[in-house]
Order: C-alpha cells, then structure tokens, then sequence
C-alpha cells in the first residue's frame, strides 16, 4: 500500500499529516522519501487527481479538504 501527501510548501507539514499515517499505516513498517513536486497549485493538482486512476474517493476527498485550507 502506498499513500502520496501533496503540498504547496515543506511549512505545512505538521502532526495532521503525521497522524494520518500513522492511522493508514499502523504498525506496519514504511518507508517516507520527500522530494519536490511537480505539482505548484491546487488546479493542477486536481487535475492530476482526476486523472490518476490509482487514487480511491476517499483519498481524492481528503486531498480536496487540504487543498481548500492551502487556498484560504
């Protein structure tokens, strides 16, 4: 299994996204690699969601709620 966390900046990293893998995850072993993202605004995110046939609603939900708090 595998989770992708996109963000507009390294500022927005905090505990949420640490305890949303933490819940996903559990006690299973993972592996995190950062690197920096072709993707620079919420509109090209959602495009790339709305392509990416790997995404479940849930996930494209969730990445929709995070980019509403990145454009406030």
């Amino acid at each position: 299994m595998y989770a992708t966390y996109h963000l507009a900046s390294a500022e927005e990293v905090g505990n949420d996204i640490i305890e949303a893998i933490k819940a996903t995850f559990k006690s299973k072993p993972i592996t995190i690699i950062v690197e920096e993202s072709p993707i620079s605004n919420a509109q090209e995110l959602e495009a790339f969601l709305l392509t990416a046939p790997t995404f479940t609603v849930s996930q494209i939900n969730a990445v929709n709620n995070a980019t509403k708090s990145i454009a406030k």
